[in-house]
């Protein structure tokens, strides 16, 4: 467990309990603490110079300023290091009292950067100390390098003596800690504090774990909980909350959380947005119905999953009670509700979670938590997260049903995070309906169009390479009926009057007149912006525009501009990457089915949508989303067959631009 815990200390209540805790665990552990306090003379030293203009005269001299800064310099650290060093005696006797080892350690600089550089690598800056006993100083880390006490002349004035920077400064520790240990607040806590500002720099940086302390409860015989999501940063917090309860004696309650509403609120939102035709193409309830029958349904299977593995932890720890619990809402609200409920000595979560994006700090649940727990929270940190120590489960190991070559490149078109949900949704599917007597049938084109068209809305079957041909057509002409709406005018450099108006026509005599714009007057494009919205495929263009308006009128905006949809770019991109799945998927499995069809000597569509085409072609539609992307797929810099994803991804977005 942990042996060397570093503490910082500044003689408040909560760094007194964060002591409390550090000192029960090295009890436990026979480890060692590192006391520690942060200094910053130089901050002192940048203010000194600032205040020297308000100097009486006879210190205006430049050989006289030139003095005073030399002495206060060494003065005011001198000072600061006897302030630390009575914090640290009072952490010295309490350890002493407990038998625990303490190496005591000053480090000068910006408090939460020095912490951040010593926790993660002992590369904090030790200074030099200044006039400390040899006997005091040995206990400190760089205390075999003791520079000269504070001079007193002859005169009684004190002397102004040249040191080199660089020797106030004696290197680092070089020391590797298992845990910081803190109090969740300093001396400047006020409040509605929910993290000291300190406490809150420092869980950015640091990457071993952290012990935020809020409360003087002890861990013996205490209350462990902590939170499970299937990612090994979740199992970590597992493994140290299984360990601290077994050391103290305690008890742990285990948890998996899921959200089954944001999708019902998103489809509300969006369905709120669209024309009747637009929601007809989209069909929401059958997306809903989706949601409940697959996503939902998969999601429980996967707390179930992350719970049972949780359990095959807790088996190598048998003298622990175990409680586990599903829990269904948003992430860090539930998990709340819960510790409300069984009042928890201390809180385990990993610093990520299974949804980590590459470079971030902190998980937005695991931060959520860490502000808003009533207790003392323990942040397990990436440092030795391995994948492979993910426990194994039975689940793990059965085999699925085998799937026919075709039907396994169809069921790989699905987004990564969702294809485990997908695929066993299918298999599911075939499984009842195929009886589970004789061999596992095998999922074939024929087994997928039939799961799919049962499970999924219109919309989604086209991503997944089902949707007719006649369907696709039949969208764009509703998308361009609903297009035909859109008030085109002017251009983004025009000046913006401070009344906005607005020119109205007499549907009787054709009159037209120019009056103030009201809150229901329609929104208008400028061309730059319209030529913007072009290039979001057909299909998906009304919501597109949808988005945009919806996000003009809130706020109080009449004009979309491209700085306008700039300001809505999180909204564009979502419907961009939308369609453009959409559209290469489609335009993939129509090009197949051309291919077939001219093989066979047929016309791949029937002579009913060949004369619908034709007529909508007439009505002056010819735009085509699909040959719109085949265009510029042939401008694409990389080749999707063999870069990665994301990069993948990237090249789309910019081609798009």
């Amino acid at each position: 467990m942990y042996r060397e815990i570093f503490v910082p200390v500044d003689n408040s209540q909560h760094s007194d309990w964060a002591v409390d805790r550090a000192i029960e665990m090295c009890r436990k552990t026979g480890g060692r603490i590192t006391g520690n306090h942060v200094y910053a003379a130089r901050l002192h030293d940048v203010r000194f110079r600032q205040l020297e203009t308000g100097l009486p005269a006879q210190f205006q001299t430049p050989e006289e300023i030139k003095r005073q800064r030399k002495i206060h310099d060494k003065l005011i650290e001198k000072g600061l290091q006897l302030i630390a060093d009575s914090f640290l005696d009072q952490l010295g006797k309490r350890c002493e009292a407990a038998g625990v080892s303490l190496t005591r350690q000053l480090l000068e600089g910006i408090n939460y950067e020095e912490i951040v550089n010593e926790v993660n690598r002992g590369a904090g800056r030790l200074p030099g100390l200044i006039g400390f006993d040899p006997n005091r100083a040995a206990g400190y880390d760089g205390g075999d390098r003791v520079r000269s006490d504070v001079k007193v002349g002859e005169n009684g004035r004190l002397v102004a003596e040249e040191e080199d920077s660089a020797a106030r400064l004696v290197g680092s520790s070089g020391r590797q800690y298992d845990l910081l240990a803190l109090g969740a607040h300093g001396l400047g806590r006020q409040q509605f504090s929910q993290l000291g500002g300190v406490v809150a720099r420092v869980l950015r940086g640091v990457e071993k774990d952290v012990l935020i302390v809020r409360d003087q409860q002890p861990l013996t015989g205490g209350r462990f909980m902590v939170c499970v999501d299937g990612s090994s940063y979740s199992y970590k917090a597992m493994k140290a909350a299984l360990e601290l309860a077994q050391d103290f004696g305690g008890s742990l309650y285990v948890c998996s959380a899921f959200d089954v509403e944001y999708h019902h609120v998103v489809f509300h939102n969006i369905k709120d947005v669209l024309s009747y035709q637009a929601s007809k193409v989209f069909k929401f309830e059958e997306q809903e119905e989706l949601h409940n029958n697959i996503i939902d349904k998969g999601l429980l299977k996967l707390c179930q999953a992350n719970l049972k593995r949780a359990e095959v932890m807790a088996q190598q720890f048998p003298d622990v009670p175990l409680k586990t619990q599903i829990l269904i809402g948003k992430p860090f609200q539930v998990i709340m509700q819960w510790a409300e409920e069984i009042k928890p000595t201390l809180l385990v979560i990993g610093r990520h979670g299974a949804h980590r994006i590459e470079d971030t700090e902190l998980g937005s649940q695991s931060e959520n938590l860490v502000r808003l727990a009533p207790c003392s929270v323990l942040l397990t940190g990436v440092v030795g997260v391995r994948p492979e120590d993910i426990p194994w489960i039975e689940e793990d190991g059965q085999a699925g049903l085998p799937w026919a070559p075709e039907a396994e490149v169809r069921i790989l078109r699905v987004p990564p995070f969702a294809q485990g949900i997908a695929r066993r949704a299918v298999e599911e599917y075939v499984l009842e309906k195929a009886g589970n007597g004789g061999p596992p049938p095998t999922v074939t084109n024929k087994w997928l169009d039939e799961a799919i068209q049962k499970l999924l809305p219109t919309h989604m079957q086209l991503i997944m390479g089902i949707g007719s041909a006649e369907e696709i057509a039949l969208a764009e002409v509703k998308a361009t009926e609903q297009m035909k709406a859109t008030k085109v005018q002017g251009s983004d450099a025009d000046p913006v009057s401070a009344v906005p108006m607005i020119e109205t026509k007499c549907p009787v005599t054709g009159n037209v007149s120019i009056r103030e714009r009201v809150v229901t007057d329609p929104i208008v494009w400028t061309q730059e912006a319209w030529q913007r919205l072009q290039l979001v495929p057909l299909i998906a263009r009304p919501l597109a525009r949808n988005t945009v308006e919806r996000f003009a009128r809130n706020h109080d905006i009449w004009r979309v501009t491209t700085p306008v949809m700039d300001d809505n770019k999180q909204a564009m991109i979502e419907a961009d990457e939308f369609d453009v799945d959409t559209m290469m998927v489609m335009f993939t499995e129509l090009r197949a089915k051309q291919i077939r069809a001219e093989a066979e000597g047929k016309d791949a569509l029937s002579p009913e949508m060949r004369a619908f085409i034709e007529e909508a072609k007439a009505q002056g539609i010819t735009r085509c989303p699909i040959r719109d992307i085949e265009a510029k797929m042939e401008k694409c810099p990389v080749d999707m067959k063999t870069v990665t994803p994301e990069d993948a991804k990237r090249a789309i977005e910019k081609l798009l631009q």
